[in-house]
């Protein structure tokens, strides 16, 4: 490969970081075309990035971009790597964790979702559990929305009148 290819391969894969921060580090080596061709297109459906890509480029490119925990990543850099990129932070996770129970591979290398890096296939679980930021607004939202749906109920029951009447005192003795 040429310098300038490799220049160009680092140059897309750091653009490609720019947009969409969140990445997968797994290996699918092993897997034979069918089960390849069954991945990506499972990928495409949640609207993943699959690109399998030299490890030294990769590096190269992580350290261009200069994001925050990539170089805890460094050590996993080796052999076969493809890139899972997604704007949904748990998607590749939840990929990785149907398709392996089923083909044995892709196996997670490591990941840098939400600024973090998780390294080792044991971090599966937690980046399963990440939830993305509008569920974690609606998370909020409801919360906020709970006491006042309290007041409310409390005030349209039968205590209602009580309550009422017990505002309407008060508001008297002023």
């Amino acid at each position: 490969m040429k310098k300038e290819e490799k220049k160009q391969i680092i140059e897309s894969l750091a653009a490609q970081l720019e947009q969409t921060p969140n990445f997968y580090l797994t290996d699918i080596s092993g897997l034979n075309a069918d089960k390849t061709a069954k991945l990506r297109r499972a990928c495409f459906e949640k609207q993943i990035k699959l690109v399998v890509v030299k490890n030294t480029l990769l590096r190269k490119a992580l350290e261009k971009m200069a994001l925050t925990d990539a170089e805890l990543l460094f050590p996993v850099l080796e052999g076969p790597t493809a890139v899972m990129f997604t704007e949904a932070a748990s998607a590749p996770a939840k990929l990785i964790q149907e398709f392996g129970k089923k083909n044995g591979k892709p196996v997670l290398k490591g990941a840098l979702v939400q600024e973090c890096a998780y390294v080792g296939e044991n971090q599966l679980d937690a980046l399963v559990s990440i939830k993305s930021r509008e569920e974690l607004i609606g998370d909020i939202i409801g919360l906020l929305q709970s006491p006042a749906q309290n007041v409310i109920s409390a005030l349209q029951s039968n205590a209602g009148g009580k309550i009422a009447g017990i505002v309407k005192t008060l508001s008297e003795k002023e």
